[in-house]
């Protein structure tokens, strides 16, 4: 019930054109997949994109490193991919900002696992000591 409550939520939050200034919650995975399922299975990429901007700028619940690592379980490999190119992406450009980026989402849509290896490349491209 719960799910579906939220899932409501979001989906006015969505039609007020709101949903980008709204933190995650725990659960909201779940209700990711119950937007689809009323959708008839049509992905919702604006709702992935809000998981992947939250979960790449550690917002809302994905503040704790528990729920980040929980996420991995639950999130489809896209909205993953998506998240940890974005991740690095503003790192390596430290005034960029997500708005800057919808090739990311793009890419990972495309072919998430090749999206998750560019991610893990440029991270240790990135992080002194490394070698990429």
């Amino acid at each position: 019930m719960q799910i579906a409550v939220r899932a409501d939520e979001l989906q006015a939050l969505r039609e007020l054109g709101t949903l980008e200034q709204t933190e995650p919650r725990h659960g909201d995975e779940a209700v990711r997949d119950e937007l689809t399922r009323r959708a008839g299975s049509y992905v919702q990429p604006d709702v992935d994109a809000w998981l992947a901007r939250a979960l790449a700028a550690h917002r809302g619940h994905y503040a704790d490193p528990a729920a980040r690592e929980a996420a991995a379980g639950l999130l489809h490999p896209p909205v993953l991919a998506h998240a940890a190119l974005l991740a690095v992406l503003t790192r390596l450009v430290a005034d960029a900002d997500v708005d800057q980026l919808p090739f990311a989402a793009r890419l990972a849509t495309a072919d998430s696992e090749a999206a998750g290896e560019l991610a893990a490349f440029l991270t240790r491209a990135i992080t002194p000591g490394s070698r990429a």
